[in-house]
């Protein structure tokens, strides 16, 4: 049974309040597939969470105890943990941020957004490359309205390994049916040569968040630092998507674990679903 949380004022109003995008930054994030937004969060709130998400994370990692040399090129390349937020009041409150969900349904032009799901993904010192892929490949959903929030707690320089977008790639039908690994690294690399698709692999400031398209081709480089790249995300889907006919073994492992109860056809209101954010009443 969970608990309310009192978070500090400052903390709470910061979450709470709306990042002003402008006309010209939806339209470049329609047609880039990503955007990356400076001082969306402040240096004390990322401290504020940092805490809570790592803890949690180390606590549930799947991968503990297992050797970097002894896992598959997926598992070098981050600990993943999913939705914390059910499992952690205090990450909830994060995850749930109306700033952030409103962004996202504004980029993606929609009324509002539910929640997905949320993940940590820890890249560790020597952790290994994030191979090319697109998100939605996993996905069960009806339309391409889907938005990822990707928000490191510290700064991201590039040998740390912040991520790489493939511009302007949700317009093109590349990679839609293969899973993340050394095949799709390969195929993708391949095809962002062929069709002259522009990499943006740049570094984050502390406080800079991005959002991209769930079809926006991404990858990431190894972490070659010291310090383990410690980045909470938050997926957000149009808050009228519906589930599809699962065309896909992971499309029908992500309906069991992130909207179980929900039918095909039907929009994903399970209670693992909740409106984060809506302009309707």
């Amino acid at each position: 049974m969970t608990t309310t949380i009192d978070l500090p004022a400052a903390i709470r109003a910061e979450l709470d309040s709306p990042f002003t995008l402008s006309d010209e930054q939806k339209q470049h994030f329609r047609e880039d597939g990503f955007i990356k937004l400076k001082e969306f969060f402040s240096p004390g709130l990322l401290a504020f969470f940092d805490e809570a998400v790592t803890a949690k994370t180390f606590e549930l990692n799947p991968l503990k105890g297992t050797a970097m040399k002894d896992r598959d090129t997926y598992g070098q390349a981050f600990i993943q943990v999913s939705n914390l937020w059910p499992r952690d009041e205090v990450v909830k409150q994060l995850a749930f941020s109306r700033r952030a969900a409103q962004t996202a349904a504004e980029l993606v032009d929609a009324s509002g957004v539910r929640m997905w799901h949320d993940q940590a993904l820890y890249k560790e010192p020597a952790g290994g490359f994030t191979p090319w892929h697109v998100d939605q490949y996993y996905w069960p959903m009806s339309h391409g309205k889907s938005v990822t929030l990707w928000m490191p707690f510290t700064a991201v320089p590039i040998d740390m390994g912040p991520l790489c977008f493939g511009k302007g790639s949700h317009r093109k039908y590349i990679a839609r049916d293969i899973a993340i690994s050394d095949e799709s690294e390969k195929l993708i690399t391949e095809e962002v040569r062929k069709h002259e698709i522009t990499e943006v692999f740049e570094p984050y400031d502390l406080g800079e968040v991005s959002f991209h398209y769930g079809w926006t081709l991404h990858r990431a480089g190894g972490n070659t630092t010291n310090e383990a790249r410690r980045v909470f995300t938050v997926i957000y889907m149009d808050e009228d998507m519906r589930l599809i006919e699962p065309r896909n073994e992971n499309h029908e492992a992500d309906w069991k674990a992130w909207t179980p109860s929900t039918k095909v056809g039907e929009v994903m209101a399970d209670e693992l679903n909740p409106v984060l954010y809506t302009t309707r009443g």
